[in-house]
């Protein structure tokens, strides 16, 4: 086939021209000096759309869970988390390098676990062990599938988290999966949180930045070890202006990403060499296991390539597709074909 259909992440999604019209009108100022009209519209924004009294504009995801981290948590201070969590997965260690903390994992189903965990996970009171000062949900969960975590189980993290007098933030880049696909409100589900993050250059189609939102004083530390880090920008307006577009354009056509994936799950569930099941994929990432007598995920999607459908392997035997804007619904039957033709082409 002669087009790439690209689905190793949302994250690889493209300005369109109505994007790059309102980014190149973005009205701008220096946000170093705190000037920026652009950027504290979408501060604004964003605090109001999550419930939160304040929110500060960061480049990356990773920045955003680093600098909420910090200024929550001191050198010697650990994390509770599940072992899928971003922070602990792909982030460089910037929860260690960064900010000085440990991180306590937990071994969830999917990356969503309960408060029983937590309880479990919190360290007790003594000189020989660091302090549990904070828990991370992340929703939806990558490396669990795009699965979405149920109030039940945010409802019994809090609960835990307040018996410890832990903080809970949450990693929520794709939250608007999560609204989109069960139909609640951002605050349905940040108002269990003390703090959050979310991703503009995923779903939502911008090609840079993220947003932390929560009390006054938390974002005024934020905003510290945003400099500090090397995250402040100076006419970053270029940039709200995208992330302001993709909220007012680009949330409820989520749902499209999430039919389009779903589609692709249910086409390839069946077929020889992978192992799927398609119940699992609620929003817009499908992770499937490749048969390894067959061929390594490796090859596997080395031969997927090769028929112009790009994936990204997430272990030995495992690999991940994600829909995003830039692929239709005719991009999706087009790469089914070409799964068909990769696994005729490995059978046993």
């Amino acid at each position: 086939m002669n087009r790439i259909i690209d689905l190793r992440s949302d994250t690889v999604t493209k300005p369109g021209a109505a994007m790059r019209r309102a980014i190149a009108e973005a009205e701008v100022g220096d946000d170093v000096l705190g000037d920026d009209p652009t950027v504290k519209r979408l501060e604004r924004r964003c605090a109001e759309l999550f419930g939160k009294q304040a929110a500060v504009f960061v480049p990356t995801g990773t920045m955003a869970n680093a600098v909420s981290i910090r200024s929550v948590c001191e050198p010697g201070d650990e994390v509770v988390c599940d072992d899928t969590t971003h922070s602990y997965n792909y982030e460089t260690a910037a929860p260690a390098a960064l900010c000085g903390v440990s991180l306590r994992l937990i071994d969830g189903e999917r990356g969503i676990y309960t408060g029983d965990d937590v309880r479990r996970g919190v360290r007790a009171d003594s000189i020989h062990f660091p302090h549990s000062r904070m828990c991370i949900i992340e929703n939806t969960n990558n490396r669990g599938g795009g699965a979405i975590w149920p109030i039940e189980n945010i409802t019994s993290v809090r609960n835990a988290c307040d018996e410890h007098k832990l903080w809970l933030h949450l990693d929520g880049a794709r939250l608007m999966n999560a609204c989109v696909a069960t139909g609640k409100k951002p605050t349905d589900f940040t108002k269990y949180f003390d703090s959050l993050s979310m991703c503009f250059s995923k779903g939502l189609g911008a090609p840079v930045g993220s947003i932390v939102a929560g009390s006054a004083d938390f974002i005024t530390r934020c905003r510290r070890f945003r400099k500090m880090f090397g995250g402040v920008m100076r006419q970053s307006g270029i940039l709200a202006a995208a992330a302001l577009y993709g909220l007012d354009h680009n949330v409820e056509r989520l749902a499209e990403d999430h039919a389009n994936a779903r589609l692709l799950a249910d086409a390839i569930a069946d077929l020889d060499g992978i192992d799927l099941d398609p119940a699992t994929v609620q929003t817009n990432i499908v992770i499937f296991r490749v048969d390894p007598k067959r061929a390594s995920a490796a090859d596997f999607a080395a031969r997927l390539g090769e028929g112009g459908v790009r994936v990204i392997p997430t272990g030995p035997d495992t690999i991940r597709a994600v829909t995003h804007l830039d692929v239709s619904r005719d991009d999706i039957e087009a790469a089914i074909t070409v799964f068909r033709e990769a696994c005729a082409g490995v059978a046993a």
